[in-house]
């Protein structure tokens, strides 16, 4: 009995593992940002990526964004496509996907926008977006033109959230300045060579807000109050922030402040993000913020924020306080020290060891080849970051205790997580500038139990995007949007430690209606549709 005992224990006690699985996974996407020593802004910015269950068989299939070369060089570069086999590997059905196209692309998110069951495209492209119609058998069709969606700006992150409840997914767009090939600006770090332009060089661009009129959107922006001028978007986090059963919005911006859009419940949003307290740094300086996401992760029952920003500015993470204030705790905890010299995009919140307890995970990468060259604390390529809750609001640096491949400096930009081989830890997947994607496989995560929910609207929308799942002192609300330029798995993934049977859980759905389910069994994977 003792020998056993010891051994338990000796196995929990193992660290969770990620590996590189990409080549045996077979992923082969290289992001191609164009670069032919012009140093144009946009060729820093790409490109995202997307977790989405594309044929809706439960296996998250994966969508990576490309963007293209300025002038023609003899090679083509194409968004990709990669269909789940639900062997650990992927297919690439890219040709004849409709995705098989030549774009500028930045951006993904990704929702039923028709409510026909099949998860729809929005891809942010410099030369226009795109809206693509899943028309199932993994083809998608360009809509754009009849959807009466017209963004043309440099747009960067996507989201689409359900704003009005009125069963339909609606869509915010974040744009970034106003650049053109004609109209770039030389800019040096050092007075003699070019080099990349921070985006105080441009003017900003408004993001947009289109309400799914059933068939059509329509676009409500300044109807709706948030479309500021000055913003130059690079993150959105869809979320409720005071719990007042409506979706809200955190729109994080490049040295603007960040702008947080209270839902008045009317179809109008107030910026709220100063008296907030999430605008500006704590010394009252807007930062270089690029992805976002938020959740509960200390059980508090409220929303908290975390913020991907520039080098030698730290993560942001703010604490909601339940009266309307946030308060940015990473300059006094390890995520602020760990991350003080990282430059982050991709940024999340997952439960990667199935604790229980949210863990934070930040995708690096600069923006300059040469920065060390004026900067010699800080590097080009740059490794992941990931903090592990410890509880009670504190986090540790577990970066470099979770396998030699997570060490890896890399480019990073857009990053995601889901369970894609289904053994219930959640994997992470990175988009890297200009080179090869890689899939990190959690190893022994699922050690603990866990349970998934896969949640389908029919009064609701029917991605039930807003919808909140509650068990015990956890929740997870179903979002769109979060990361940078990306989009993960909108399954909702809870970690329960050693407990086997869950006596009460909880669904509201957007539509009003409240679910109970009783006596539910971890280690699985549920498929459940409003009544």
């Amino acid at each position: 009995m003792r020998i056993v005992l010891l051994l338990s224990l000796s196995l929990a006690a193992q660290p969770v593992q990620f590996t590189d699985a990409t080549a045996a996974a077979g992923i082969a996407f290289t992001h191609n940002a164009g670069k032919a020593g012009k140093r144009w802004l946009p060729e820093t910015m790409g490109a995202g990526c997307a977790f989405i269950d594309a044929d809706g068989d439960g296996w998250p299939d994966i969508v990576f964004v490309n963007s293209r070369d300025w002038t023609p060089r003899g090679r083509r570069s194409t968004h990709a496509l990669y269909r789940n086999n639900r062997n650990g590997t992927f297919t690439d059905v890219t040709r004849g996907s409709g995705l098989d196209v030549e774009v500028y692309g930045l951006g993904v998110a990704f929702a039923d926008i028709d409510n026909d069951g099949r998860d729809d495209l929005y891809i942010t492209a410099l030369e226009g977006d795109r809206l693509y119609r899943n028309e199932g058998n993994f083809k998608f069709k360009d809509i754009t033109a009849a959807s009466g969606i017209v963004n043309k700006g440099f747009g960067s992150s996507a989201a689409f959230f359900d704003y009005d409840k009125d069963g339909r997914a609606d869509l915010f767009v974040a744009n970034y300045v106003q650049w053109t090939a004609q109209g770039d600006v030389r800019c040096s770090l050092d007075g003699s060579q070019k080099s990349y332009c921070t985006p105080e060089s441009y003017k900003g661009i408004p993001g947009k807000l289109y309400r799914n009129a059933g068939g059509r959107f329509e676009d409500v922006t300044l109807k709706a109050g948030v479309g500021d001028p000055g913003s130059k978007a690079l993150g959105i986090a869809v979320f409720d922030f005071n719990n007042d059963g409506y979706s809200d919005l955190f729109v994080a911006n490049d040295t603007q402040p960040n702008k947080l859009y209270r839902n008045n419940r009317n179809g109008t949003f107030t910026d709220v993000a100063v008296q907030a307290g999430v605008a500006f740094s704590e010394d009252g300086v807007a930062r270089g913020a690029m992805g976002v996401d938020a959740i509960d992760h200390d059980g508090s029952g409220r929303a908290h924020i975390l913020v991907g920003n520039f080098s030698n500015q730290m993560l942001g993470l703010y604490h909601n306080e339940g009266n309307g204030l946030f308060v940015d705790e990473a300059p006094r905890s390890p995520i602020g020290r760990a991350s003080l010299l990282s430059l982050a995009f991709g940024v999340f919140f997952f439960d990667y060891d199935l604790d229980g307890r949210p863990d934070i995970f930040a995708a690096n990468g600069h923006i300059e080849e040469d920065i060390g060259r004026v900067q010699p604390k800080v590097t080009f390529q740059q490794p992941p970051l990931l903090f592990r809750n410890e509880g009670k609001s504190r986090f540790a640096d577990v970066s470099k205790q979770v396998g030699l491949a997570f060490t890896r400096p890399l480019v990073a930009r857009g990053a995601v997580y889901a369970d894609y081989d289904r053994d219930g830890d959640l994997d992470v997947l990175i988009s890297n500038n200009n080179g090869r994607a890689v899939l990190y496989r959690n190893d022994g995560g699922n050690r603990n139990n866990y349970v998934s929910f896969r949640l389908k609207g029919t009064t609701s929308n029917r991605s039930a995007l807003g919808a909140i799942v509650r068990i015990g002192s956890q929740w997870r609300a179903v979002h769109s949007g979060s990361s940078y330029c990306s989009q993960s798995d909108i399954a909702l993934v809870f970690g329960f430690g050693s407990e086997a049977l869950l006596p009460k859980v909880e669904i509201e759905w957007p539509s009003g209606k409240r679910q109970t389910l009783t006596n539910v069994r971890t280690r699985q994977h549920l498929d459940i549709r409003e009544p």
